[in-house]
């Protein structure tokens, strides 16, 4: 069979992202192979490619009102219009992450549309909720029954004094918080033919077969969009019909890619070569078009044409064989062709089901469960209640239902034989209602109706089915009872109702550790706060340095507008505490790392059941990673790029950790491409970045050193090659020939830092390497990656130039602590009157063509000048008297000018250099490093997080029971494996993993602590070990080779005494054991690789 690649291209994508963990298994298929690979991300996020504008350009030629009751949204706009649906303008602050993955015409036709939401149980409100964020014109919530005890357990809007109230209009407050711009309206009347006209897109969740079926026929007719979901305790389901015609007009959400040009033949299939740098990385019908190419101009802005890949460098196009002779140069562009989809109606679609497959492992699943979740339709319609949690009887009856459904099949969807296990599973729990289940779901349908909404991204077609049923009882005979599991009247029935009341005790003593209270946090602690987790003796733990933000308003949904510069942590406990107030929960504000473990300590960790990272570092992630295998506590890691998302469980003694891959090299850009070789807009922006760096934080953080530390000299001078004189000449400058003393001198010192680097610096370059410039070959120098640049002319009339010069003067300004000013026609005034010198080449300049030219030039210094500045210093008690401010690079900070000067600082560079420039939203993604995302993919990854934290609480052995997840919601993607076992390794007869360790009590039973020579004699008489190197973190204890005075020094004193003495470094009160790391050989004088040594010292 063939399925669809991971990426959408047919190979690895290597998306790589802070906030996605490293060591992910992605599952790649295509027609001809089944690859899975161990992929490793790092820590940047993913590279991104030129956009080609007009990129949703069709294919060209080649080479060529009822008696229902509404409750209105108190803050909608006076004119009763949204404003997301009337206002062109799209709230970039609020929409920032959420529009790197969208973009803008997406978001606009989101704006206009209208959406119903049926059903307001934990699915609905979960899909609500996402859409809300999302930022459509309206939603309607629409419930005609009202709450529960039972739907306390996933209805994170519904309170205990709710009970008996309507659900929809209970939730229609709360949800309508969630994002101004969305006027959220009640429903509870009859769904009428003539009142469902009214949406673009119609999700039903809750409905019987009968009503899903007559809506479904009436949208499909009708051109309303429909998406049908369930979930039923372990189980989901999933149904979309876009309609007989729908246009998708970006099918996988990845950027444009773009390569430059080598070579073109003329041909009747024209070869296209690219340049050896990377792969070109198209795929056979890949539409692509061509810029700047000399010589054949004919392709320069041609439609569209398909492609044929020959290599990774090279590609077949049109008949070129009339156009002109290829010269050089040129770009290619893959242009994103739109798509049309049809749909069958959901009539139609039941006996003749196109699946979508989520695990692979259960590749039959979805055909059974087509028929089981028929079976639980005609089963509630025939008792009007669905079976009893854990009934046998009841079960019994599903199965012979579910075989009556099938027997009755004639399509595609008639199964040859059904699975009844599976069926009496369904039975069993289908009662249930468990919010890991309807975050899941509820995060793909909320993305299915984005897509409806906006043709962006590839639907579901058309069926999807999910169970998670490896979360029951690892024990094959293992049946709950109905007892057991019957109704309490609490908050956790529909939970009890799947697992029974002992995992509820169970989880109400967990004791967790959630680091981070960002999107994935949020939807954490309402995850944990549904189950109940915490909810009696144990405690919830959350930590999270940061305040809220506006930009973290769209995806971290448990802040509001009025809680914006309040800490996240404590605002997020205390919105859970008022989903359930049983949770018990403390927020802190700590950084984890070394530096705080004094408050995250042994007894901290030990006391824990377990670790979630909700992170968006590799280094955090790591070190908690190292803290988790070192107190052997269970680590729930997980992370989100836009619409891929991936979850890994660490468990010890059984699965690998988060750490046991490797990070790839991340790709860098060359320091000569920065400096005088770009050719792309990325290179440009990270010059701006370096810029803003170098002049408005470096200088200003050298001078305040020089000023307060009395070995900032020393320090300074011992650093390596010319880095000694590139600091000092930095705080001369800041001190002493660039110091300001008014906002007119931080005009001209920016004019004429203008002038150098977008007109003398060019001029400098194209004096050394003049635009006929051959090289030693023969070759025009300014070809290839190599665009020559051109100078640009200061002028007053030019909006760039003045943005920059804006943004210059007044960062400069605060720099030194000056006010600055934003009077336009007032710096025009002044920049007519400064006189900038004449340029003149400098001869003798020597501009570095390589790397490696610039790493043998930094390695000479010029000592005479060295010593020069340090008598030019001014002395630091007349330097203390300075006020110097270094600026910390902020993104979303619309009024700082940090923005403003990264995008006319690169745009200009661009200009030099006739690179298309970036617009701001674009220059904010790449420059600020900002990871995309979306409430849909947070929702979805958390849930199967918690899925294995109920695997966890049950004490689950087995690593078949534990999955690893990996999805892409844009293709859509799924992928399902189990954990990768610990490696195991093996000394004389004794196997171990990276969960084992030395366990050694420093102190003696004598009260005395063991030496360096008794530790040396333990691990040779105990275990046959010689130890011939011994360290601890970075300092070396002890090694075969130490000259002999030392180690006479050392063998005779406390191990403690001698880590202090080495280190330099006073052991806290806190450290209750040290970690030693070991080189030994065994018996035979080899080398043996062996755990580490845990040290006990108190």
């Amino acid at each position: 069979f063939t399925i669809s690649t991971c990426a959408g291209r047919g190979q690895v994508q290597y998306a790589r992202a802070a906030s996605l963990r490293k060591g992910a298994l992605i599952l790649c298929f295509c027609a001809s192979c089944y690859l899975c690979l161990r992929h490793v991300m790092s820590s940047s996020p993913l590279s991104k490619k030129r956009r080609v504008s007009g990129s949703e350009t069709k294919t060209g030629s080649h080479c060529s009102s009822s008696n229902s009751v509404r409750t209105e949204l108190s803050h909608t706009p006076a004119n009763g219009m949204a404003k997301n649906g009337n206002d062109a303008e799209i709230d970039e602050g609020l929409y920032s992450r959420q529009l790197y993955v969208l973009g803008h015409e997406a978001m606009k036709r989101m704006q206009i549309s209208n959406i119903l939401i049926s059903g307001l149980r934990g699915l609905g409100v979960e899909i609500a909720k996402n859409v809300i964020l999302g930022g459509v014109k309206s939603v309607t919530l629409h419930d005609q029954g009202v709450a529960e005890w039972k739907d306390l357990s996933s209805q994170f809007y519904l309170r205990e004094e709710d009970l008996g109230k309507n659900r929809a209009e209970v939730s229609q407050l709360r949800l309508a918080e969630l994002n101004s711009y969305v006027p959220v309206t009640s429903f509870t009347g009859a769904l009428t033919n003539e009142y469902l006209t009214k949406f673009q897109v119609v999700v039903l969740t809750n409905s019987s077969l009968d009503e899903q079926i007559r809506i479904g026929d009436f949208c499909h007719s009708n051109g309303i969009k429909l998406i049908v979901a369930d979930t039923r305790g372990l189980f989901g389901q999933l149904f979309c019909d876009f309609g007989e015609e729908m246009t998708m007009f970006d099918v996988n959400g990845e950027q444009p890619l773009s390569a430059m040009i080598s070579m073109i033949t003329k041909d009747s299939a024209g070869v296209v070569t690219c340049l050896d740098e990377a792969r070109h990385g198209f795929e056979s019908g890949d539409f692509v078009t061509f810029t700047e190419v000399q010589g054949m101009t004919e392709l320069n802005g041609c439609d569209p044409v398909e492609i044929k890949t020959l290599g990774p460098y090279t590609f077949s196009i049109c008949d070129t064989s009339s156009f002109s002779d290829y010269v050089r140069g040129g770009i290619v562009t893959q242009v994103k062709m739109p798509k049309t989809v049809a749909f069958k109606s959901l009539s139609s679609s039941m006996a003749e089901p196109e699946f979508m497959v989520t695990d692979f492992a259960k590749f039959d699943r979805p055909g059974q469960l087509h028929m089981g979740f028929q079976a639980l339709h005609a089963f509630e319609k025939k008792h009007s209640r669905l079976p009893k949690p854990w009934s046998q009887s009841d079960a019994d009856e599903l199965v012979a239902l579910a075989e009556e459904v099938n027997a009755a099949q004639s399509g595609s969807a008639k199964q040859e034989q059904l699975d009844q296990a599976i069926i009496k599973k369904l039975s069993c729990v289908a009662a249930g209602d468990l919010a890991p289940i309807n975050a899941f779901i509820g995060g793909l349908a909320a993305q299915e109706a984005m897509k409806a909404c906006t043709g962006k991204f590839m639907p579901i077609m058309q069926w999807l089915y999910f169970d998670a049923l490896e979360c029951l009882s690892e024990a094959e005979d293992a049946v709950l009872t109905e007892e057991e599991c019957a109704p309490r009247n609490c908050r956790y029935d529909s939970q009890i109702a799947v697992f029974g009341s002992k995992l509820q005790e169970l989880l109400a003593k967990q004791r967790y550790f959630l680091v981070g209270a960002g999107a994935i946090g949020c939807e954490l602690l309402k995850n944990f706060a549904m189950m109940g987790l915490a909810s009696g003796e144990g405690e919830v733990i959350v930590t999270d340095m940061d305040t809220i933000e506006k930009s973290n308003l769209n995806r971290q949904f448990l802040f509001r507008p009025w809680d914006v510069t309040k800490m996240k942590s404590e605002t997020a406990a205390a919105a859970v505490k008022q989903m359930n107030p049983s949770i018990r929960i403390t927020g802190h504000q700590n950084r984890v790392g070394t530096d705080t473990e004094k408050v995250y300590d042994d007894d901290f960790f030990e006391s824990l059941d377990g670790v979630a990272n909700a992170l968006d570092n590799v280094d955090a992630r790591m070190y908690m990673d190292r803290r988790c295998v070192y107190y052997c506590k269970p680590l729930l890691e997980s992370g989100t790029l836009g619409t891929k998302g991936n979850v890994q469980v660490v468990i010890p003694f059984l699965t690998e950790s988060y750490s046991s891959s490797q990070d790839p090299p991340e790709k860098s850009i060359p320091i000569c491409t920065l400096k005088n070789f770009p050719n792309a807009i990325e290179h440009t922006l990270q010059w701006a970045r370096d810029e803003f760096e170098g002049l408005f934080k470096q200088p200003a953080e050298n001078a305040l050193q020089y000023m307060t530390d009395p070995k900032f000299m020393e320090r300074t001078l011992k650093l390596p090659g010319a880095q000694p004189l590139e600091v000092l000449e930095a705080v001369y400058k800041s001190l002493v020939t660039d110091k300001p003393r008014s906002w007119e001198d931080c005009v001209v010192w920016a004019r004429n830092h203008w002038q150098c680097q977008y007109n003398n610096n060019i001029r400098q370059l194209l004096h050394n390497f003049p635009p006929d410039q051959l090289t030693s070959s023969g070759a025009p120098f300014w070809s290839g990656p190599k665009r020559c640049p051109h100078p640009l002319e200061f002028s007053t009339n030019n909006d760039l130039h003045m943005d920059y010069i804006m943004a210059a003067a007044n960062l400069f300004a605060q720099s030194y602590g000056l006010p600055g000013s934003t009077e336009r026609s007032a710096l025009t005034k002044l920049l007519q009157d400064i006189k900038v010198p004449e340029f003149v080449p400098k001869s003798g300049i020597k501009i570095h063509v390589s790397d490696q030219e610039l790493q043998n030039a930094n390695a000479s210094v010029d000592d005479s000048r060295l010593e020069e500045l340090k008598t030019l210093l001014p002395s630091t008690e007349a330097a203390s008297q300075f006020k110097l401010c270094p600026i910390d690079f902020e993104k979303d900070d619309e009024t700082n000018f940090h923005m403003d000067f990264i995008v006319a600082a690169s745009n200009l560079r661009a200009e030099n250099y006739d690179i298309p420039p970036a617009d701001r939203h674009k220059s904010k993604l790449i420059a600020g490093k900002i990871i995309p995302a979306i409430a849909t993919t947070t929702a979805a990854v958390v849930g199967l997080v918690c899925l294995e934290l109920l695997k966890i609480v049950q004490g689950h052995k087995k690593l078949e029971s534990f999955k690893n997840g990996f999805m892409n919601l844009a293709l859509p993607f799924f992928a399902f494996s189990e954990p990768i076992a610990a490696p195991k390794h093996k000394y004389y007869e004794i196997d171990w993993t990276l969960w084992d360790r030395f366990e050694v009590k420093g102190i003696q039973p004598n009260g005395e602590e063991m030496t360096l020579r008794q530790f040396l004699d333990y691990f040779k008489n105990e275990h046959k070990l010689e130890i011939t190197m011994l360290s601890q973190g970075v300092s070396m204890l002890y090694s075969f080779f130490m000259p002999a005075a030392k180690l006479k020094e050392r063998l005779d004193l406390p191990m403690t005494e001698i880590v202090t003495k080495v280190s330099k470094k006073k052991l806290g009160k806190h450290v209750k054991a040290l970690v030693f790391e070991l080189c030994c050989n065994d018996e035979t004088e080899e080398d043996v690789e062996v755990p580490y040594v845990r040290y006990t010292i108190r």
